[in-house]
């Protein structure tokens, strides 16, 4: 039984899928922070359970090639955001395309060589399966530009601290804010308006919200932007209907953001991790800003939802379209369409593109974003997927092809139930958990489908999570 402190030297042989080192010391699987496969390193174990442990790496004896300094970040050993800041961009995708290999040979039943993933550069990656061994030096990426200042949104928790108000982002598995100055997956301007909003706070002595009190008022800074328009947004969560000095506010936000176009304030006085409330005035410019992505214009209110990498979602549109398959007299069917960025994207190949959202105002949105681009071979309407099969049997019709889009945790049972009782000759499976959508393939390759190919798609440089696309047909 291995015991905190015990220290020992060992090689890094993969990772975990949230991008642990992964070794073992006296037959236990030990996890390893900001270590990289095939390094030798003596650690110290910090934590034991049952069936695992987890170690500090203490000092590194035979550092691999892909290893790199934390000079992009030297924030990210504390910040809970992006956890690959210590390796380089080739061994990020080499993890990010095994992840979700081994989670659809694993739990999916499947066996695949390693997929294919398509990085936050366009390129297009293949690799053979991990090994202990560093990769060529001929496919060495470091970390391509495109991979940095990628996120059109950020969600700035505010605290006191030290007698200042402060923003950045939490310490991982902790609400302690870590005050970030730069954020090198962040555009600039946010942290312009970051910066003017803790200015303002603390010269005209605005309090931060206290989670465990209830007390003060700031709770979180709220930003997005069009990556193709230039229009920025910035929301201020607070616990009030009213801002002090909020002249001011706007005065240091037109003078420092480039772009600014419209500046909110959200009201939330619930307690709870919940960002934005249901209340929003609008205190400069217009209550959107517009972006736009796959030839086509979208308004963003604050809460609606929208790909945080762009060029990326753009990528991955374009790849579920072209697997979709689609003839001009064919229909599909998008579940989960959000606002109807899918929808109208597959509408360009379609006879008919039908959205089912079961949230009443992204429904809104998608109607609206369809007449705004005007786009007329569309419907949507807002239901859960068990009632988007009823409509269709209703008509004696089904769709020829159907789109998934679903959340972290996947596809409920009556989903999976539904897509079965539709049965279309082809489905295009997006997520952003290969967990969950390997456990959904095994569960639809019961109900008589196989699957046909997959392909990961790096969404979010620098971080552990990775999204995927899977096209699977009736047998």
């Amino acid at each position: 039984m291995l015991k905190i402190g015990q220290k020992a030297t060992v090689e890094i042989t993969g990772y975990t899928s949230e991008g642990l080192g992964v070794c073992r010391i006296d037959g236990c699987a030990v996890f390893v922070p900001n270590a990289i496969r095939g390094e030798v390193c003596e650690v110290a174990v910090s934590y034991v359970s049952r069936n695992s442990a987890q170690a500090k790496l203490t000092k590194l004896l035979e550092p691999s090639a892909h290893r790199m300094s934390r000079r992009l970040c030297p924030d990210s050993k504390r910040c809970g955001g992006c956890a690959l800041h210590h390796m380089d961009y080739a061994e990020e995708l080499c993890f990010k395309a095994q992840k979700v290999t081994d989670a659809l040979n694993r739990i999916g039943g499947q066996s695949l060589n390693t997929v294919p993933i398509l990085g936050g550069d366009g390129s297009v990656r293949r690799f053979p399966a991990l090994t202990a061994g560093p990769l060529d030096e001929t496919q060495e990426l470091r970390v391509p530009l495109a991979c940095l200042s990628y996120r059109n949104k950020a969600q700035y928790p505010v605290q006191e601290q030290k007698g200042k108000v402060a923003a950045g982002f939490y310490r991982q598995r902790t609400h302690e804010v870590i005050p970030i100055e730069r954020c090198a997956i962040l555009p600039p301007e946010f942290d312009a308006a970051k910066e003017a909003i803790l200015r303002w706070a603390n010269e005209n002595r605005v309090p931060a919200y206290e989670e465990a009190t209830g007390k003060g008022l700031l709770r979180h800074v709220y930003l997005r932007r069009g990556v193709r328009t230039g229009q920025v947004m910035v929301c201020i969560v607070a616990a009030g209907d009213r801002l002090p000095q909020t002249d001011r506010m706007l005065a240091g936000l037109r003078q420092s953001v480039p772009g600014l176009q419209s500046v909110a304030l959200a009201v939330n006085q619930k307690p709870g991790n919940a960002i934005l409330g249901d209340e929003f005035h609008t205190l400069f410019g217009t209550d959107a800003i517009e972006d736009e992505l796959c030839g086509f214009r979208f308004r963003l209110s604050p809460r609606s939802f929208y790909q945080v990498n762009p060029a990326q979602a753009e990528r991955l549109y374009e790849l579920a379209v072209s697997l979709a398959d689609l003839k001009r007299n064919e229909t599909v069917l998008d579940l989960y369409c959000g606002t109807g960025t899918i929808t109208l994207a597959l509408s360009r190949a379609a006879g008919k593109a039908v959205g089912v959202e079961i949230v009443p105002q992204a429904i809104e949105d998608a109607k609206e974003n369809a007449r705004r681009n005007g786009v007329e071979n569309t419907e949507f309407f807002c239901a859960d997927a068990s009632e988007a099969a009823r409509r269709f049997a209703a008509k004696g019709t089904r769709p020829d092809c159907i789109v998934v889009d679903p959340p972290r945790k996947g596809l409920a049972p009556d989903v999976i139930d539904a897509i079965a009782e539709m049965s279309p000759a082809r489905l295009v499976y997006v997520s952003c958990d290969p967990a969950t959508l390997a456990r959904d393939v095994s569960l639809l390759t019961a109900r008589g489908y196989d699957l046909k190919s997959a392909e990961a798609v790096d969404m979010f440089p620098r971080t552990f999570h990775v999204e995927s696309v899977v096209k699977l047909i009736r047998q």
